[in-house]
């Protein structure tokens, strides 16, 4: 008798423990590994944070974000190697990691192509669904577009014409094919870095000038070793928030619906605050002691040949020549229904 006893209590034991065991882990929290080069405190981590808290209060705390930002998984290269052995489940990419991926996408990043904001958001609307195929045919879920902003040049230089403009001692994204093309065709030669490489190069002389939004150019701490900037940008450079497919087809059908629509909303509001921010940037940046110079006319025209030649060059490349006509006749319906003329923004 006595040993039933012992038995029964063992046997409750065991299942309580079990019970337990199985509780716990049913309520583990799926946490998503998710990577930025942008640095902590910038406008896009600051929403990183508030997407990882709207998730938490949504599902109870079981779905969550783990970040890393400001580079410390690497250039977008080493994050997107990472995402591919499951290191890092998403991740925040400019064009350059984008492109990585998917070439086509850079389509949008062309130099002296899309002239405003409403030119971007018609071409990026218009070919949106073709990209979201695209990257899941790679093995990717978009989870939204962001967006860096216009770029522009800034250096040590007073960048008043193409000559000065090659004279520079001027970084480029290691890797990056599109702006090589550009200054291919600019006839200079740059410094090819990782995005984590260029303040310290910035104050070794390596370098002397970059290129990045006015925003980008406060988050990442470069403004503080360049004196002048040129008041022509040369491209609106988009961004994108992936999420691996295998990490995604893990989650449960209400997380990923739960993670769809949170980013979605998060980068629409993302893309207008960065927007924003761009602009009270340039007089940041102004205020800082940095002139935004005006290049001549003749430069001016010089950098959009090159423009032109880099699109060119780069067809049957990173994307198709049916691609870049079917890109380019929509522009040019949309600026002939809009009677929108080519002016380009000054900060001065």
């Amino acid at each position: 008798m006595k040993i039933i006893t012992k038995l029964s209590i063992a046997i409750f034991i065991l299942f309580v423990s079990c019970s337990s065991l199985t509780k716990v882990f049913a309520e583990a929290p799926t946490i998503i590994k998710f990577a930025t080069v942008v640095p902590e405190g910038s406008t896009w981590t600051n929403t990183l944070r508030e997407i990882d808290k709207e998730l938490r209060s949504k599902s109870n705390g079981n779905l969550r974000l783990k970040i890393y930002a400001g580079g410390v998984q690497g250039d977008e290269v080493d994050i997107i190697r990472k995402m591919r052995i499951g290191q890092i489940h998403s991740a925040g990419f400019t064009g350059v990691g984008l492109g990585d991926i998917v070439p086509e996408v850079r389509i949008f990043d062309l130099p002296f192509f899309l002239r405003n904001y409403e030119e971007v958001d018609f071409i990026r609307n218009k070919f949106h669904e073709r990209f979201v195929n695209k990257f899941d045919d790679k093995g990717y879920v978009m989870l939204g577009w962001t967006e860096v902003g216009f770029i522009y040049f800034y250096s040590n230089i007073e960048l008043r014409n193409i000559n000065a403009l090659r004279s520079t001692k001027m970084w480029m994204w290691e890797g990056d094919p599109l702006v090589k093309a550009l200054f291919d065709n600019i006839n200079l030669t740059p410094i090819p870095l990782t995005i984590t490489d260029v303040i310290s190069s910035l104050q070794t002389g390596l370098i002397d000038s970059v290129y990045v939004s006015p925003l980008g150019m406060i988050a990442l701490q470069w403004f503080q070793k360049v004196k002048y900037a040129m008041n022509v940008p040369m491209a609106d450079a988009t961004g994108a928030i992936l999420i691996s497919k295998k990490e995604f087809n893990k989650l449960s059908p209400k997380f990923q619906k739960l993670l769809k629509s949170t980013f979605a909303t998060y980068c629409n509001r993302l893309m207008d605050i960065i927007r924003n921010d761009n602009e009270v940037s340039i007089n940041v940046l102004e205020d800082s002691g940095i002139s935004f110079v005006q290049m001549d006319k003749v430069g001016i025209r010089e950098l959009e040949i090159a423009g032109e030649k880099a699109r060119k060059a780069l067809s049957g490349k990173l994307y198709t020549v049916h691609l870049l006509n079917d890109v380019t006749k929509a522009l040019d319906e949309f600026r002939s229904k809009t009677n929108t003329s080519y002016t380009y923004k000054y900060s001065n």
